[in-house]
Formats: structure tokens, sequence, C-alpha cells
């Protein structure tokens, strides 16, 4: 099967960015593109449409427009476009176990818009068993440009991080940008220390120290891997969510790790995802984890 990016797309301005930045991520890969929108019949007040056949070539229209324009500004891409019958949630979500990563719009600070209403957007960066990347409304090269680094969040123990760690080293890899590693710690409560815990920790000259220790153990074999891409190796104290967005204004992009939470209400895509998401000015990559 042909490696790809997909990108969802439905004529907004946030899904136009999402596509742009999709297709120049897939030139700088060496990755196939596909352009999917999830459609059901329901009729439209901007175009005169009143039968499922007319409504349906106006999005494979639209579709082939928007594969004409990528093809023109990147010649040699290789661009396909694919209406998804269905349930919104369920067709992104299989489209997306197809490719090497999904890429959405997203207006930020607040709900994902376009083809994903309310908590559907959400739905589908939980069930998701491929990376998910959200692009804001205006994000251009020139706006990508001006960011040097690719910001990951490292948390726990390395093999934890470890699907976040290889996505933001093939990115740095692919831009040639540097890679800010980031883990943030806070002062566990006292009855949470156990002999063994003060132990280790006594061990290591007190608590940064050994969070410093963790990050280094949990970027080795990526370091290893990709010797080219430079590191930073970000430790500081404080609330994950907070130290992500405190550097990310020199990001290119932003990526988290996801654990989906099940919850009555549905799944939950944790604090700190759930914020960088809703703050964070770049593009956000949300990996599950291996």
């Amino acid at each position: 099967m042909t490696r790809r990016i997909t990108a969802g797309f439905d004529g907004s301005e946030e899904s136009r960015a999402a596509l742009g930045w999709a297709a120049r991520e897939a030139v700088r890969r060496g990755l196939a593109l596909r352009v999917v929108h999830a459609w059901r019949f329901e009729p439209y007040e901007a175009v005169d449409a009143s039968d499922p056949d007319t409504e349906a070539a106006w999005v494979r229209d639209m579709l082939a427009e928007a594969a004409r324009t990528v093809t023109a500004r990147h010649p040699g891409l290789d661009v396909s476009t694919d209406v998804l019958a269905g349930e919104t949630v369920e067709a992104l979500v299989a489209s997306a176990a197809q490719a090497e990563m999904l890429v959405l719009g997203s207006r930020g600070h607040g709900t994902l818009v376009g083809f994903l209403l309310g908590s559907v957007g959400q739905q589908v960066i939980a069930a998701s068993e491929r990376p998910v990347v959200l692009v804001r409304a205006g994000d251009e090269p020139a706006a990508e440009a001006a960011g040097r680094e690719i910001v990951v969040g490292q948390q726990g123990e390395p093999e934890d991080s470890a699907a976040a760690l290889r996505f933001a080293f093939e990115t740095a890899a692919a831009r040639g940008a540097t890679v800010r590693a980031v883990r943030a710690w806070t002062l566990p409560p006292v009855f949470a220390y156990s002999p063994g815990s003060l132990k280790l920790l006594d061990e290591n000259g007190g608590l940064e120290p050994y969070e410093k220790k963790s990050l280094g153990a949990a970027l080795r074999p990526w370091r290893e891997r990709f010797p080219d891409v430079p590191v930073v190796e970000h430790v500081e104290m404080g609330s994950a969510g907070q130290v992500l967005l405190s550097v990310a204004g020199q990001a290119q992009l932003m990526v988290v790790g996801r654990r989906a939470h099940r919850t009555a209400v549905g799944a939950r895509i944790g604090s700190v995802a759930h914020g960088v998401l809703h703050h964070a000015h770049c593009p956000v990559a949300v990996v599950p984890h291996d």
C-alpha cells in the first residue's frame, strides 16, 4: 500500500490551511497525499442541490479543485481524492488508519469546525490509531518557517512517550529542525513517597536531577537513530500543559501524546492534549501511545 498523508477538506479556511500543511509535509517526507471529505446528503443553502446525486457531484468537484490547486503548487506530488460515505467519525477514523497521519483544520480556542462539529473532533482524535494533526486557519509556509523547533512533551517512562518522540524526530529530520523535548514535573504529595522512591531520589541528587535523567533516558534511542537532529532538553517545574505552551513561540509544530480515557459521556483525550489544542498557535500533532 502506498504510504500517504490524509487531509480532511470541506472548503473552509481551516481545511484549506490543513490541506496546505499536509501537502508540504507529504513533499518533505516523500509520501502521497489523499484529500477526503466525510459526506452524507444534506441540502446546502449555498448551492442548488435538491438530490443526493447533485450534491455528491458538487462535493467531488470541490475535492477535484482542491487537488488541482495542490498539484499546481507541488507538481511532483501524488494527489488523490475520495468522498467518504457514512457516519463522520467512523469514516475519518477509518481513513486515518490507512495513512501515516490525518490532518484536519481547527479554529482554535474552541471546537473543531467544518465537517467536524461539537464533540466529533474530539471523538476522532480519541479513537484514531494514527497521529492526528490540527492546523489553524492562516497557517502558511511563511508562518511555519518562523518557528525553528519541533516541541514534544515527554512524561513517565521511556516507552510512555516513544510514539510521540518518534513522530517529533521524524518530523524534525524531514524539516532540518531542532527537537525541544519538554518534561514537566510537580512536587508529589508527601504520602506518595515510599522508602524505595526516596532512596532513588537521593541517589539521583533530588527531584530535578532525577527528572533530567529520566528525560535523557527517554531521548537516548532517538538521538542514536537520528544523530543529525539537534536536541534541546527542557525540564521545568509546572503543569505539563503550561510548560509546553510557554515554549510554543519557537515551535513549527507541537507534539503531544494521547491516551484516551473512556467515560460515561464518551472519550476524553486528556487535559494536556486538550489544553494545547485549544491554546497553541502552531499546528498540533496528537499521537496515540503505542
